[in-house]
């Protein structure tokens, strides 16, 4: 929605990344700004976004090839009420199991950052406490999945919340759907 939210991508040494206060809907492939993985501005002519610490961070951390952080409805209003979105789906497992929510720091600072870092370690989302959400994956295509996977999870919880006490899946019950998923080659159109 808006100037909500920003995209990243990596090839190599390089980061695409979409340009601060830029409309996503109406961004032009030429909008797009290259930096180094130090921040160097390599091409565009406008400022990258004010989250590029925070990409870049994901980017040397995590070795991921492609950054998503929006400002979804749902993800972002649960992140004003929950330490941690719990496993209600074992859809959630593509994320990393349970969902935790990093602590509240100003837009595009060096805590904000770390402590969305920090929310992420041995996972592939996280909220982001009063802000928004965050995804990364192997490439952009794999992370928007990931960012629409999140919100589509956000807003299960949301909806069992309304009606009860959400019923959580235990370690046990993951590992049996990892084991079923890998025995019947779950989620692979062929043999």
């Amino acid at each position: 929605l808006g100037t909500a939210g920003n995209v990243s991508e990596r090839a190599g040494d390089a980061v695409a990344i979409t340009p601060t206060g830029a409309a996503l809907r109406e961004l032009e492939a030429d909008q797009v700004v290259m930096v180094d993985l130090d921040g160097g501005q390599l091409e565009g002519g406008l400022r990258p976004s004010s989250e590029l610490g925070l990409h870049l961070g994901v980017y040397r951390r995590y070795d991921a090839g492609a950054v998503v952080h929006a400002h979804s409805p749902i993800g972002t209003a649960l992140s004003c009420v929950i330490d941690e979105l719990p496993v209600v789906h074992y859809n959630m497992l593509a994320l990393g199991g349970a969902v935790r929510v990093a602590q509240y720091e100003t837009f595009g600072t060096p805590e904000l950052a770390e402590a969305t870092l920090a929310a992420l370690k041995d996972k592939t989302a996280a909220l982001m406490a009063n802000h928004g959400t965050i995804v990364y994956a192997g490439d952009v295509e794999a992370a928007v999945e990931n960012a629409l996977l999140l919100e589509w999870c956000c807003e299960v919880y949301w909806r069992a919340v309304q009606v009860g006490t959400p019923t959580t899946l235990s370690d046990e019950q993951l590992q049996d759907v990892i084991a079923a998923a890998t025995r019947r080659g779950y989620g692979k159109a062929h043999a």
